[in-house]
C-alpha cells in the first residue's frame, strides 16, 4: 500500500501538465497550416476525413465535451491505415508516407490532452513542413512554409509559457528564427553540394511531373496545352529570333501502330550537322523537371551543352532523367540541312505504315500518280488543309479505329497532333519519308527580367519530310490551318469560347503585369536558391576568395563562421537581457526617484532592507512600497514573469512618484 501511494505521488509529481485553451488554439492553427498545402496532393477521401477530424476536435474545444474513447481512436487509426494501403498498395514511398503523417496528425489532435501530446503534434507539424518540398519548391510554397514555421514555433513557445499573450509567443518565435537565419545562410553557402538529392528518393517521388511524352495519340497534346505551367525559361544573348522560328525541338516520333506515334529507341549518337547557315543564336535554358531524358533546344542545335547526346534524329538527350531544375547553354542556327545523307534503311523505316485508314491511303496514292515531285505532294496536302473546311480546336471529337480517315473526311476538327499525324501518314502513303516532331512552339518574353517563358500550353507537334538534296525539312500543317498559332500563340488561334489556361489569356492586361513580376521573382528564386548547384557554389566561393575549395576547407570555414556567430549571439543575448530587463529597469527607476528624496539605496541593501529603511523614514510611502517590493521579488526571484505583472510594477512605481510629489 505504501509503495502504491509513493508510486501515485511520484506519478502525479512528474505528470505532464494539462493543456490550456489558448495552447490548444495554437496547436489547431499549427496543424491546419501544416496540412493545408497537402490538400492538393492527398487522396480526396483522406482530405474529407482530416477535415471532419479537425471540425470534430474544434467542436470538442468549443463545447468543452469529452474526447473520444481509446477504442474509437484505435479503430480510426486502423481504418485510416487500411484506407492508405488500399489507395497506394503499400506504406512505403513518398505519397503513402505523407498520407500516413497526415492521418496520424489529425488523429493525434483527437487525443490531445497534455503538454506531451502538444509536443508530439509540434514535431509532426515540423516533419510535414519538410514534406511540402517533395511536391513543390517554388517561392510561394517557401513563403507559406516560413509563415507556418513561425506559427508552429510560436505554438512550441506557448507550451512552455502558457500564461503569456499571443503576441509574446509570436515575438519569441520570430526572434528564434531570426537568430537561426545566419547559421542557415552559412550552411547554405558552404555546405558541400552534391549533384542530385543527398538521399535516394522513393520510386514515386517524380510521378506528378508533367510534360511531353515519348508517344503521341489524338488528344495528348491538346490536354497538355490546357496547362499554364512553365516548361522552361530561355535567356538569349542579343536579339530574339522571330516568333515563327521559335521551334523548340523535343521527342521525334517515327513508329506508328495505327493509333499512337512513338519514338524509335534505336537512334544513334551523332555530331551536330556541318551544313548550317544564317544567324547564330546563343542562349541559356532553365528547364523544369519532367522525369524524361530530352532537352529542348531551338532547331537546329549547333553547339551542345556538356553531358548531352545528340541522337540521329537530332533530338537532344540528357544522360539521366531530368528530375530537378537544370540550366544549360546552347547555340543554334535557323538555316540548316540535316540528314542529307540519310541511309536507305532509315528512309524505308520512315515509310512504314499499318494496314488501316484506307481512304487516306487512296487519296495519297492519287496524288502520287498526279504529281511528279515530293515537293508537289507536300504542297497539295497543305492546300487540302487550306481549301477544305478544317478547324483548329482544343476540344476535338473522339476518333474511332481509323482515326486519320475519320479526321480528314468526317470531323475535320483537331489540334496540332491531329494535323501532324494525318500529314505524316499521308506523306508515307504517297512514298515520301516523314516523321512527327513534338516540342514547343513560341514563347512569351517577360519584360521584367528579359527571360522568355515557354509554357506547357505552347506544346506543339509538327512534321518533317525527307526531300532529296534538302534532307529533313520542317513542315507545320498547323500553319496552314491556323497561322495565328505560329505568329501570335495559342490564345489567338483557337475558336472563340474555348477554354484557355488562365495564365495565357490575353484579355487580362491588368493581370499580365502582376504575373510578369511574380514570375521574374520566381525565376530569381529558381536561379539562386533552387539552382545553387556545385557549379554555382564554386562561382560564389571563388568571388569570396576560395579559388579551389575542398571539403576540409569548407568544413573549417563553416566551423569558424558558426562559432563566431554563436559567440556574437551569446554576447548579444546577455547584453540585451541586462540592458532591457523590464523588472530591473523599474527597480532602478524606483531607486533613482527615492534618491531624489534623500533615500538612496545602498549597495549592500536587498529589497526588504531597503523597504524597511524607507518605511521608517517616510511612513506615508510604506503601503505603496510594500506592494512594489512584493511584486519585484516575485518577478525577479519567483515564477511570475508575465507582461501584465511587469506593467503593474511600472504603474506602481509611477503612482509612488505622485505620492512622493504630494
Amino acid at each position: 500500500m505504501a509503495t502504491s501511494a509513493r508510486t501515485g505521488i511520484h506519478g502525479a509529481k512528474h505528470a505532464s501538465p494539462a493543456l490550456g485553451r489558448m495552447q490548444e488554439l495554437w496547436l489547431f492553427a499549427s496543424a491546419g497550416m501544416s496540412l493545408l498545402p497537402h490538400v492538393e496532393h492527398a487522396p480526396i477521401w483522406l482530405t474529407i476525413a482530416v477535415g471532419a477530424a479537425l471540425a470534430w476536435r474544434t467542436a470538442i474545444w468549443w463545447r468543452r465535451t469529452a474526447l473520444p474513447s481509446r477504442w474509437l481512436l484505435n479503430f480510426l487509426v486502423a481504418a485510416g491505415s487500411a484506407g492508405i494501403f488500399l489507395t497506394f498498395n503499400q506504406f512505403f514511398g513518398k505519397d503513402p508516407g505523407i498520407a500516413l503523417l497526415i492521418c496520424f496528425l489529425a488523429l493525434k489532435l483527437l487525443e490531445m490532452r497534455r503538454v506531451r501530446d502538444g509536443l508530439a503534434i509540434i514535431f509532426l507539424c515540423y516533419f510535414l513542413l519538410l514534406t511540402h518540398f517533395l511536391n513543390e519548391q517554388g517561392i510561394g510554397v517557401a513563403g507559406f512554409t516560413l509563415a507556418t514555421l513561425v506559427v508552429v514555433t510560436a505554438a512550441l513557445a506557448s507550451l512552455g509559457h502558457g500564461g503569456r499573450p499571443a503576441a509574446d509567443h509570436l515575438r519569441q518565435s520570430v526572434l528564434m528564427l531570426a537568430q537561426a537565419a545566419p547559421f542557415m545562410l552559412v550552411l547554405f553557402l558552404l555546405f558541400p553540394r552534391v549533384q542530385g538529392p543527398l538521399w535516394g528518393m522513393p520510386a514515386d517521388a517524380y510521378s506528378a511531373m508533367s510534360g511531353l511524352s515519348d508517344s503521341m495519340s489524338p488528344g495528348s497534346i491538346s490536354n497538355l496545352s490546357l496547362s499554364g505551367e512553365i516548361a522552361f525559361r530561355v535567356k538569349f544573348e542579343g536579339d530574339l529570333p522571330p516568333r515563327p522560328a521559335l521551334y523548340w525541338r523535343g521527342p521525334v516520333l517515327s513508329l506508328y501502330d495505327g493509333r499512337t506515334w512513338r519514338a524509335d529507341a534505336r537512334q544513334r549518337k551523332v555530331s551536330p550537322h556541318d551544313t548550317a547557315a544564317g544567324p547564330t543564336y546563343r542562349y541559356s535554358v532553365t528547364l523544369e523537371p519532367h522525369n524524361k531524358h530530352w532537352l529542348f533546344v531551338l532547331e537546329m542545335p549547333w553547339k551542345l551543352p556538356p553531358d548531352a547526346i545528340l541522337a540521329r534524329d537530332y533530338q537532344l538527350l540528357s544522360k539521366t532523367p531530368v528530375r530537378s531544375r537544370i540550366r544549360y547553354e546552347a547555340q543554334s542556327h535557323l538555316e540548316f540541312v540535316p540528314g542529307a545523307d540519310e541511309s536507305e534503311v532509315s528512309l524505308r523505316r520512315h515509310l512504314a505504315l499499318p494496314a488501316n485508314n484506307p481512304r487516306t491511303r487512296a487519296l495519297a496514292e492519287k496524288w502520287r500518280q498526279e504529281l511528279a515531285t515530293d515537293e508537289g505532294i507536300v504542297r497539295r496536302m497543305l492546300d487540302h488543309f487550306r481549301q477544305e473546311k478544317f478547324f483548329y480546336t482544343l476540344t476535338p471529337p473522339l476518333l474511332g479505329e481509323n482515326s486519320i480517315d475519320q479526321f480528314l473526311f468526317e470531323t475535320r476538327r483537331g489540334f496540332c497532333e491531329h494535323y501532324a499525324s494525318a500529314f505524316v501518314f499521308a506523306m508515307r502513303a504517297a512514298g515520301v519519308p516523314a516523321r512527327v516532331v513534338t516540342g514547343y512552339q513560341g514563347g512569351e518574353e517577360n519584360p521584367v527580367d528579359g527571360y522568355m517563358i515557354v509554357r506547357q500550353s505552347d506544346a506543339h507537334a509538327w512534321a518533317e519530310v525527307w526531300l532529296k538534296d534538302k534532307g529533313w525539312v520542317r513542315v507545320d500543317p498547323t500553319a496552314a490551318i491556323a497561322p495565328n498559332r505560329i505568329e501570335a500563340g495559342l490564345a489567338s488561334a483557337v475558336l472563340a469560347g474555348e477554354p484557355l489556361p488562365f495564365l495565357v489569356r490575353t484579355d487580362l492586361s491588368w493581370f499580365r503585369g502582376i504575373r510578369f513580376r511574380w514570375e521574374a521573382l520566381s525565376n530569381s528564386w529558381n536561379q539562386w536558391v533552387l539552382g545553387y548547384n556545385p557549379q554555382r557554389q564554386r562561382e560564389v566561393l571563388s568571388r569570396l576568395g576560395m579559388r579551389e575549395p575542398d571539403w576540409k576547407t569548407m568544413t573549417a570555414a563553416m566551423a569558424v563562421l558558426c562559432g563566431l556567430l554563436l559567440l556574437g549571439l551569446v554576447f548579444w543575448t546577455l547584453h540585451k537581457r541586462i540592458r532591457i530587463d523590464p523588472t530591473v529597469r523599474a527597480w532602478n527607476l524606483l531607486s533613482r526617484k527615492l534618491a531624489h528624496l534623500g533615500l538612496a539605496r545602498r549597495d549592500w541593501e536587498g529589497p526588504m532592507d531597503f523597504f524597511n529603511r524607507v518605511a521608517l523614514s517616510r511612513p506615508e510611502l510604506a503601503h505603496p512600497m510594500q506592494a512594489i517590493v512584493a511584486l519585484y521579488i516575485d518577478l525577479r526571484y519567483g515564477k511570475q514573469n508575465d507582461q501584465s505583472a511587469q506593467q503593474r510594477l511600472r504603474k506602481l512605481v509611477s503612482n509612488l512618484e505622485i505620492i512622493a510629489k504630494r
